[in-house]
C-alpha cells in the first residue's frame, strides 16, 4: 500500500512537470515578439580580441567564445543596435572586468569599493573574489554608447585555474525592460524543468525503489541521493549566471555554486562505496567518502572566514577528488574477480560511465578537449542503465512474492490437512471402540449405534475436510452426535449438561469435541459412579468463551506427563489450530476428585466471518 500511495504521488508530480512545461512553451509562443526585442551578444563590441596576449582575432558578437582564458582584452567600438535599447545587463562569473574610453578612463567596471563593501558581510573577508554578479547599466544618455568611440573591454580570471570558457563566464543583453528575467524564462527555465526530472527521480522514485517490497536496497537509495545532488548541480550550472537576481551577495552566489558541486561528487563517491561488496573494502570506500565530505566541510569554512574563496581552494579540491575517485575505482575494479559474464557486464555498467565522463569533465579544466558537461552524458547513462535494473528487479522480486505467497498458502493448507488427518483417525478410533464394546453387552443398542455413527459419517464428512473456520451451531451438531454414541455407551453414568449463551461465532471444525472426549473417558469415564459433563458458552468485551467442564476424577496439574500408551494428538493439534485460525487459546483447570474445567477462549478480533464454512 505504502508503494502505491509513493506511485500516484510520482504521476501526480510527473503530470505537474508536464503541464508546467507546456506552459512555458505556450507562454514562449505568446511572448515571443517580446523576446524578439532583447539582443544577446558575446560583448557588444564590434572589432577584435585577443586571449592570454595570443593573436588578435575578429569579434563575432553571434558566435560564443570557448577558449579558456586568464586574461582577454576585447578593442572596438559598441554595435549600432545598442542606441535602440535602454538597458545593458552584464553577467560576470569569477571575472574583474573594466570597461574604459580612448582616454583610458574607466566608466563600467565590476570591482567593489570600500562603500560597498561596508554593507556586504562576505565582501568584507574576500574583497578579491569577483563572484557571480549581474549589472544593470541605463544607456539613454550616455553619449560613449551613441558615439563610435573606441573603447576597452578587459576581462581578468584571477585565479590560478584555467577558467571555464569565456562566454560561461562573461555575457551581456540589451533589452528594454526585464531583459534578464525574459532571457531567464525562455532559454534557461525549460531546460531547468529537464533537470527538475532527475531531482525527482532523487527525490521520490529511486528512494521508493530502495524499499521494494518491504526490502531496504542501499544502491538504490544511494542512487537517488546522486540523482537528487545531480540534478540541483545541473540546475546551478544553468542558473548561475543569474543568481545575482535573487542573492544579493555576489560571493555567496559562487559559494551555493560550489557547494553544489562538491555535494554531488560526494554523493558520487556514496554511490561508488555501495557497489563494493567486499567487508575490508567496503570500509575503505566508507573512510574515502567520509574523507571528501570532510574536505568539502573544511573549504566551505575557509570561504565563510574568508581565508580562502572555494574557487581558490579548487585545485586543492581537485587533488582530492581525483585520489578519491582513484581509490574507489580500484576497489570496484577489484570487485570483478570472480563475477560471471552477464554478473561482471552488470557490475561495469552500473559505474564505469560515470568514472569515465566524470573524468573527462575534470580534465576539460585543463585541455579544454571540448567545452561541454561530460558528467551529465554519463550521468544519463547511469540513470538508464539503473531504470533497466529496476524493472527487472521490481519483476522478479514480484514473481518471488507470489512464489512465497503460494509456498506459504500451500504450507499451510498442508499443515492444517495433516492436523485433520490425524484427528479423523483419532476420533473414528474412539467411536468404533465405544460400538465395539456394546456389541457384546447390548446387540440392540450397539446396532442403533452403528446405523447412528454412519449417518453422522455420510452427513459430516464432507466438512471435515474443511480447513476453515465454521459456525459453533455446526461444531455443536457434531458434538451431540458424538455424545449420542458415547451416552448409548455410557448409559446413566454420563450425563450431559448445555448451557449455550451465545453462539455468533466461528471457530475450526472439530475443535471442541477432542475436550469432550477428554471429558467424558478420561474424567467422568474414570469414575466409578459417572458423572456430568457441561457445554457452556458465554461472550466477554474481547473474547467468545466455550467451557468444557466435567466432576470427574480431575489430575494433578503439577506432575510430569507420563506415557501411558494413548495417543495425545488430539489435544495438541486442537491447540495448534484454534491458534492458527482463530488466534485462540486453551486454558485447563483441574483437581484431583473435583474434576476437569477446559476453557477456549476466541478472541473476537480474529471472527473472520467472510471465511466461515457452512455445512
Amino acid at each position: 500500500m505504502r508503494i502505491l500511495k509513493s506511485k500516484g504521488w510520482a504521476i501526480v508530480l510527473t503530470l505537474l512537470m508536464l503541464v508546467t512545461l507546456v506552459w512555458v512553451i505556450v507562454q514562449n509562443s505568446r511572448y515571443a515578439d517580446r523576446m524578439d526585442n532583447n539582443l544577446s551578444m558575446t560583448v557588444m563590441l564590434e572589432g577584435e580580441y585577443s586571449i592570454d596576449g595570443g593573436a588578435w582575432q575578429t569579434i563575432d558578437n553571434t558566435r560564443p567564445i570557448g577558449e579558456h582564458f586568464h586574461r582577454a582584452v576585447f578593442k572596438g567600438h559598441f554595435v549600432e543596435d545598442m542606441t535602440y535599447y535602454n538597458d545593458l545587463l552584464i553577467s560576470s562569473k569569477n571575472v574583474w572586468y573594466d570597461i574604459s574610453n580612448s582616454k583610458g578612463e574607466v566608466f563600467i567596471s565590476n570591482r567593489r569599493n570600500d562603500e560597498e563593501e561596508e554593507h556586504r558581510w562576505a565582501m568584507n573577508v574576500l574583497k578579491d573574489t569577483p563572484g557571480y554578479a549581474v549589472v544593470d547599466y541605463i544607456l539613454l544618455g550616455d553619449d560613449i554608447f551613441r558615439s563610435r568611440e573606441d573603447v576597452t573591454l578587459t576581462v581578468e580570471y584571477p585565479y590560478t585555474l584555467a577558467a571555464e570558457s569565456f562566454s560561461d563566464c562573461f555575457q551581456t543583453t540589451l533589452s528594454f525592460s526585464e531583459g534578464l528575467y525574459l532571457r531567464f524564462f525562455f532559454e534557461v527555465l525549460p531546460t531547468e524543468l529537464v533537470f527538475l526530472l532527475v531531482v525527482f527521480f532523487g527525490m521520490f522514485f529511486f528512494p521508493v525503489a530502495s524499499g521494494l517490497l518491504g526490502r531496504i536496497n542501499f544502491r538504490y537509495l544511494t542512487f537517488g541521493v546522486l540523482c537528487l545532488f545531480a540534478g540541483l548541480y545541473m540546475i546551478m550550472q544553468q542558473a548561475s549566471g543569474y543568481l545575482n537576481l535573487w542573492i544579493g551577495d555576489v560571493t555567496v552566489c559562487m559559494m551555493t555554486d560550489n557547494l553544489l558541486e562538491y555535494l554531488f561528487l560526494t554523493a558520487i563517491l556514496l554511490y561508488f562505496s555501495s557497489l563494493v561488496t567486499h567487508r575490508a573494502r567496503k570500509r575503505v570506500a566508507a573512510v574515502t567518502t567520509w574523507v571528501f565530505f570532510a574536505m568539502t566541510i573544511f573549504v566551505l569554512v575557509l570561504h565563510i572566514t574568508g581565508i580562502m574563496d572555494m574557487i581558490a581552494s579548487s585545485p586543492l579540491m581537485g587533488i582530492v577528488t581525483d585520489g578519491c575517485l582513484a581509490v574507489l575505482s580500484v576497489l570496484l575494479g577489484l570487485e570483478v574477480k570472480g563475477k560471471e559474464r552477464w554478473a561482471l557486464i552488470e557490475h561495469l555498467v552500473s559505474w564505469l560511465p560515470l568514472a569515465v565522463f566524470l573524468l573527462l569533465d575534470g580534465a576539460d579544466l585543463f585541455m579544454n578537449i571540448g567545452g561541454q558537461s561530460y558528467v551529465a552524458i554519463g550521468l544519463a547513462v547511469t540513470i538508464l542503465y539503473q531504470l533497466i535494473r529496476f524493472g527487472i528487479d521490481f519483476r522478479r522480486q514480484y514473481l518471488e512474492a507470489i512464489r512465497y505467497q503460494q509456498m506459504q498458502k500451500e504450507l499451510y493448507e498442508a499443515k492444517v490437512g495433516i492436523m485433520v488427518s490425524q484427528i479423523q483417525p483419532h476420533f473414528m478410533y474412539n467411536a468404533l471402540t465405544s460400538i465395539a464394546m456394546m456389541c457384546t453387552i447390548d446387540p440392540e443398542t450397539a446396532q442403533e449405534a452403528t446405523i447412528t455413527f454412519a449417518k453422522y459419517l455420510r452427513g459430516n464428512m464432507d466438512s471435515l475436510k474443511q480447513t476453515k473456520p465454521i459456525p459453533f451451531e455446526q461444531e455443536l451438531e457434531h458434538l451431540k452426535k458424538y455424545l449420542y454414541i458415547e451416552k448409548l455407551r455410557f448409559g446413566k453414568k454420563l450425563n450431559i449438561v448445555y448451557d449455550i449463551q451465545v453462539a455468533d461465532f466461528v471457530l475450526p471444525q472439530l475443535s471442541i469435541q477432542p475436550l469432550v472426549e477428554n471429558a467424558v473417558k478420561h474424567g467422568v469415564g474414570m469414575k466409578k459412579k459417572g458423572g456430568t459433563v457441561t457445554i457452556a458458552t458465554r461472550e466477554t468485551d474481547t473474547d467468545y468463551e466455550v467451557v468444557i467442564s466435567d466432576d470427574g476424577v480431575g489430575f494433578d496439574m503439577t506432575a510430569e506427563k507420563k506415557d501411558d500408551g494413548r495417543s495425545h494428538v488430539g489435544m495438541e493439534n486442537t491447540r495448534n489450530r484454534l491458534r492458527e485460525l482463530c488466534g485462540g487459546t486453551i486454558k485447563v483447570e483441574s483437581t484431583i476428585g473435583e474434576g476437569t474445567t477446559a476453557t477456549v477462549f476466541l478472541p473476537k478480533k480474529g471472527q473472520h466471518h467472510e471465511n466461515i464454512v457452512s455445512g
